[in-house]
């Protein structure tokens, strides 16, 4: 894992929320509705994620 790798929470049309690394966000950016981040690492990125399901901001995949 490259360590200036960067993450986000990204939201798709069908309301469930992604992690998905800082280079994958501009290649899927027309299915993305809400993004959050960047994150400096992935477990900082799932537990935002844990919070934003219980806020009732995203679907649980």
């Amino acid at each position: 894992m490259n360590k200036s790798q960067s993450w986000y929470i990204v939201k798709h049309s069908a309301g469930n929320c992604e992690i998905v690394p800082s280079d994958k966000v501009e290649d899927d950016n027309l299915k993305i509705i809400e993004q959050w981040g960047p994150f400096s690492s992935q477990e900082e990125a799932i537990a935002r994620r844990v919070g934003l399901i219980r806020a009732a901001k995203c679907q649980p995949v």
